[in-house]
Parts: structure tokens; sequence; C-alpha cells
């Protein structure tokens, strides 16, 4: 494989940014009105540099091998580093069904609006459009850098800017808005849990920094210009996601708010109230081939991470069978059938905000879980690997890292908790049926883990569960 070589900091930072920003995020975090501001800066503080800088550090060492499961294989073992991949892969399975819904959604703005509350109508966009994209990845087919890169600038980059500027001119020219800025609504009330609430849709938002920081040891300069990015990507990601939720906030009540097609209603307020009505079919289009664009990589590679650990003996040969293009095939299958199984959760919750919601926070649970084990992982490696060589370092040495897990452990640990508390404003029908669901699918979700586990002993004995840590 043709390995990629000096990666400037613009470019890196779009690699960032990619990764993490869409426009899909921003009617969830609307939903907390200007206490997404304090929020959105408070989890970037306690989650999203902690993650980009712990996982620069592990992924510039010398190994060629990177990733979560090898960095926590490293640290723990083979068992730990099964459980943190399989919670990254099925964390998407959950994932898929919410930004599905939104295509989904939007795709309804072109017939009928109203479609996007019909659960019926969006199970099965969802399962025709995930289905397709299995089937197109099952050829072998790969989108091209170029592809990506229009796919990002026109159904990511341009909408953002463009409802922001709405927005603006919303403002400027006395507009009534649907949320105020005083200090008393900037600043959430400690004590009500509802406030808190927000913070596991902006932590959503921030999930996958990992996945782009593996690209470290390609950075000209990295010490130095891996931090730059770092900055530049961070404020880009939080800006661009506050004022990108704000403009939501800004024209629609919080209660008409609809997770899946919100950025579509913004965009249809706007346009009615600046008689621009004929942009709302571009305006779909656009949003429909940013996420549809996101989607294409996101089918396939989550597999090709517990491909890693199906390789080691956890999963059954089944799941590591390759067709003539070289894909995992079965894997893939399977996860387009489970994809089809999770999407019952449509059919589960009262309201299509409510489904939407509890696969969004089902979703960050699952990935909070392996964040924790990564940030006890980082805290263990930096002693572990004190003599490797690293193009990147964590500024303060061992207790510049404790400083930094700490803090990411302490934002994983708020929304873990926060988690089982559903928003007022969301039709979930009652905390009870709504707690009862998403404690029954984190169960649902982990306890596989442990079916493979047994897999694994009773094929290969119990030689196989001591394995070194650190083989090839």
């Amino acid at each position: 494989m043709n390995k990629i070589t000096g990666i400037s900091t613009f470019a890196f930072v779009m690699l960032i940014t990619g990764a993490i920003d869409s426009v899909r995020n921003l009617p969830s975090n609307a939903l907390f009105g200007s206490s997404l501001i304090f929020f959105t800066i408070l989890s970037a503080i306690f989650f999203l540099v902690p993650v980009a800088l712990v996982s620069a550090e592990l992924s510039s060492c010398g190994s060629e091998k990177s990733g979560v499961y090898q960095w926590i294989r490293t640290a723990f073992g083979d068992k730990w580093a099964f459980l943190a991949i399989w919670l990254q892969w099925i964390n998407t399975m959950v994932w898929f069904p919410t930004i599905l819904s939104v295509i989904a959604g939007t795709l309804a703005y072109l017939v009928n609006p109203n479609l996007a509350q019909n659960k019926i109508y969006l199970v099965s966009v969802i399962l025709i459009t995930f289905w397709s994209l299995t089937l197109i990845n099952l050829k072998g087919i790969k989108t091209s850098v170029t592809l990506n890169t229009f796919c990002q600038v026109a159904g990511m980059v341009i909408p953002m800017l463009f409802i922001i500027a709405l927005a603006i001119v919303w403002i400027i020219i006395g507009k009534p808005m649907q949320i105020h800025f005083g200090a008393s609504d900037l600043v959430p009330s400690f004590h009500k849990v509802n406030d808190w609430i927000s913070l596991t849709a902006i932590m959503t938002a921030f999930l996958g920094m990992e996945l782009a920081a593996v690209h470290v040891k390609d950075i000209k300069n990295a010490q130095n210009s891996f931090p730059r990015a770092l900055f530049f990507s961070v404020i880009i990601i939080v800006m661009t996601m506050v004022f990108g939720s704000l403009a939501i906030a800004i024209v629609l009540p919080a209660n008409k708010i609809n997770l899946v097609n919100g950025v579509m209603q913004a965009f249809a307020n706007f346009f009615a109230a600046y008689h621009m009505s004929w942009m709302v079919p571009v305006a779909t289009l656009m949003l429909v081939i940013g996420n549809f664009g996101e989607m294409i990589n996101w089918v396939i590679s989550p597999a090709k991470g517990l491909l890693q650990a199906a390789r080691t003996g956890y999963l059954p040969e089944f799941f590591r069978k390759e067709n003539q293009h070289g894909v995992a095939s079965n894997l893939l299958i399977t996860q387009a059938v489970l994809v089809t199984l999770i999407c019952v959760a449509f059919l589960l919750m009262p309201s299509v905000n409510g489904s939407y919601w509890l696969l969004t926070d089902l979703s960050t649970q699952l990935y909070m879980l392996m964040y924790v084990i990564l940030f006890i992982a980082g805290i263990v490696l930096k002693y572990k690997l004190a003599h490797e060589h690293k193009t990147f370092k964590v500024p303060g040495g061992k207790f510049g890292m404790w400083i930094v897990c700490l803090f990411g452990l302490i934002g994983c640990a708020v929304t873990l908790v926060i988690g089982f508390f559903p928003p007022d404003g969301v039709n979930v029908g009652g905390t009870l049926h709504y707690e009862m669901v998403f404690s029954a699918g984190i169960l649902a979700m982990i306890v596989p883990v442990l079916f493979f586990y047994g897999y694994k002993y009773v094929k290969f004995g119990r030689s196989a569960q001591g394995a070194s840590a650190t083989e090839p």
C-alpha cells in the first residue's frame, strides 16, 4: 500500500474536520438553544482535544500497525482490544440508521415534508439505501478522493456556511428569534438534569477524532505542525457546530425541531421568509450528496477494524471470508442484517424524534465506553512505550498525559451518566419506557462479546487467551 507522505497542515485540518464535522448534527444541538455554546466549549475541552492528543501520540509510534485495536492490544492484551474494537464497530451499527434517516427526511422535501414523520417511509428508505451501499462495497468499488472532496464541499461546507449566512441576515433585518442570549440563557442551571442532556448530542457530534489522528506520522514536522492543525480544526469544528446549530434554533422553536429533517426545516423557513422557495430542491440535493458521500466510506471502514480481531481468532472463519474483490463480504452482509434489525427502534418509540434520540444516545454511550478504555490505555502506554521514538508527544510528558486522559475520562463519565435521561422536548413514551429500551439496547450490543470470548476459548484453548499482546 502506498504511504501518504508530507501531508500539509491545511490538508490535515481538512482531514480532521471532514471526519467529524457534519450538518446532520445541527438539529439535535439546536434543541438546547443558546446554552449549546457553553456545552460545546466544555465538550471540546473535556473530550474533543483529549481524544485528538492521545490518539496523535499513540499513532505516532514507530509501528506501522496503528488504530484502536493495536493500541489497546499493546496496553492490555487481546481481550480488551477485542472489546474496544467491538464497541467502535457496534456503535456504528446503531449510528447508521440515524444518518440514513437524515437522508430519508431530507429526500422527503422533494415529495412531501410530512413523510419525515412516517416511520414506514423512513425505515424503507433507510434499508434500501443501506443495502444498496453494501452491495456497492461488495463489488470493491472505492470512492475516490475527488468524489469525497466534492461530497464534503457540496454537502457540508456550502450548506453549513449558507445556513449561517441566512441566520445572520435574519438577525440583521430584525426578524423574531426563537432563542435569547441573556446571561441566564448562555450559562445553564447546573442543578437541572435536562440542561446537561445536551452533552449527549454535542459529544455525538465530536466522535471520531481518533480516526483522523492516525495520519500524524505522515505530517511534515509533526511536533510543531500537529498542534497547529489541531488548534485550527477544533476552532473550525466548534465554530461551525455552534453557529450552524444556532441558525436552526433562531428560526425554529425547540418543540418544532425535527431531528431527522431539522436542517431542511430551517432552510425552508429561511427561504420562505426571503422569497427564495425555489432553493429548497437545491438545498435538498446538496444535503443528500453530503450525507451519501459520508456513508460510502463508513459502510466498509468500521468492518476493517473488526476484521483485525477476527484474524486473531475471536470471530468464526465465516466472518473472515473475503470475496474476489478483497472485501469481507460475509461481515458486510451481517452488518446490513444488524442495521435492518436495529431499525426496529423506529417502531418502538412513539415518535420519530424519540427513535432518533434513542439511537443517537445508544451509539454515543457505546462509543464512550470505548473511549474510556482508550484513555486508560493512553496512560499505560505512556509508561510502557516510554523509550519508543514518537513524532508527536502530548505536551507535559507523563504529567501532561495524565491530565489530558483524566479530562477525557471526566467527559466520558458525565456523558455516560447523562445518557440515561431523555430530554424533555422529545417524546420517548415516558422516562421508564425509555430507560428500559435504552438499557436493553446497551446489553444487546455488548453481550455478544462474551459469546466470542467463549468461542475463542473453546476453539483455541486456554493458551490462546494468554497470547502476548505484542505479538504481530
